[in-house]
């Protein structure tokens, strides 16, 4: 069990830096094309990774730990202490939500059944960028409707706004989440088999 816990601290601290790093790398490329916050960014991959590796916790957790750096370190842009908890703290937490479906990708690994794996991944992928987007939409149809061009509503330009990075993310992150797992699957269950492992020892 500590040999468990110990990896799943040390990949949750990997992880969520190595989120802050691409999300920081994107805020430098598209802050001009989002003034207001967001960017096309690959950093939901390494939350989905954990998600579907360790579930909800560790997706949960890295999620939290990615939206907490870019509070404290990174270039946010924090209006109002609600809306920078919203952006920042709910919408990347939610993400490990995607670890719903943790469980049934290292089945389908296992059984070496590709289409399925993927589709979990794909699945997964679009319920947490679904959930981060509903948190980025509230906060910009409350907090950011005085930038809404004449005549349009607050709660469409919050669509808009941020849909128009947050669905290339969502397919990106996709695409690079089914490679990674697709060139080492084995890594995407080594999780299990040390809790199986330990379980056997503790019995």
């Amino acid at each position: 069990m500590k040999q468990k816990q110990t990896l799943f601290l040390v990949e949750i601290a990997v992880f969520s830096a190595l989120a802050y790093l691409l999300d920081l790398f994107s805020g430098f490329i598209f802050s001009r094309i989002w003034p207001q916050g967001g960017s096309v960014s690959i950093a939901m991959v390494p939350v989905f990774l954990m998600a579907f590796r360790w579930g909800v916790k560790g997706g949960a957790i890295t999620g939290l730990l990615l939206g907490l750096l870019q509070f404290i370190l990174g270039f946010s842009q924090i209006y109002h202490p609600v809306q920078g908890l919203i952006d920042y703290l709910v919408a990347f937490t939610v993400l490990g939500i995607a670890g719903i479906f943790a469980r049934q990708i290292k089945d389908s690994i296992q059984n070496s059944d590709k289409k399925k794996w993927i589709g979990f991944i794909i699945a997964g992928t679009f319920i947490g960028s679904l959930l981060r987007f509903i948190a980025h939409f509230f906060s910009g149809w409350i907090f950011f409707g005085v930038w809404a061009p004449e005549g349009q509503q607050a709660w469409l330009y919050s669509i808009i706004y941020n849909g128009t990075y947050m669905i290339p993310s969502m397919i990106l992150s996709a695409i690079i989440v089914i490679l990674v797992i697709g060139n080492a699957p084995a890594r995407m269950v080594k999780s299990t088999q040390i809790r199986n492992k330990n379980d056997v020892k503790e019995s």
